[in-house]
């Protein structure tokens, strides 16, 4: 896949979690993936938790309804196959990764996330070895909820800049995907171009 290997100390903390009592008997820790990024990423975007049709195919955003590789493509010009899209985005210096390591998630729908099993990324770790980046996007409201609760402490200084954007999940009907395209095109974009200018 093209992903870097998660880091020691996000193992441990899944592995204490997956030991404990989840306030969700019975049912299975769902663990995320690493993040496709270069070391040299600019735009960070984040989602909250792999869907069911993502951890079966192993691939990011896999449910075939969801919008963000269609995005993406009149964004970043992402085609072809999925590694082949993952080393596009990595080459325009974009980002891909969720806030959680890993929780219990009965479903695929946001709202299933077991907040009690919840296991955060390391992202110290990660924004260290990546000091390019500069914007970080929410893809849907519930991302921006778990970063704010688990990771925004540790964001210290003026280095970032947050961006919540609508959710390419099929679940949030609210918008077209013509509409999601407007307004992500409209953060993400910007800053693509002042990659290129610098």
């Amino acid at each position: 896949m093209g992903m870097e290997q998660p880091s020691q100390k996000q193992r441990a903390l899944t592995k204490k979690m997956s030991r404990q009592e989840t306030g969700s008997e019975g049912l299975e820790l769902s663990q995320g993936f690493p993040p496709v990024a270069r070391k040299d990423a600019r735009v960070l975007v984040l989602g909250s938790l792999p869907s069911r049709a993502s951890l079966q195919a192993r691939q990011y955003y896999a449910h075939p309804q969801n919008a963000f590789w269609k995005i993406l493509h009149m964004i970043a010009g992402s085609t072809g196959s999925y590694a082949s899209r993952c080393r596009t985005l990595r080459k325009r210096g974009i980002a891909v990764w969720d806030v959680l390591s890993a929780s219990v998630r009965p479903g695929s729908l946001d709202a299933d996330i077991d907040m009690a099993s919840a296991v955060p990324n390391d992202f110290e770790q990660f924004f260290a070895g990546h000091p390019d980046i500069r914007l970080v996007c929410f893809n849907g409201r519930k991302a921006e909820q778990l970063f704010e609760r688990y990771v925004r402490s540790s964001c210290r200084g003026d280095r970032f800049e947050f961006a919540l954007l609508p959710s390419t999940s099929p679940a949030h009907a609210s918008l077209t995907i013509a509409e999601k395209l407007e307004i992500w095109r409209g953060i993400i974009e910007p800053e693509l171009r002042r990659e290129q200018e610098s």
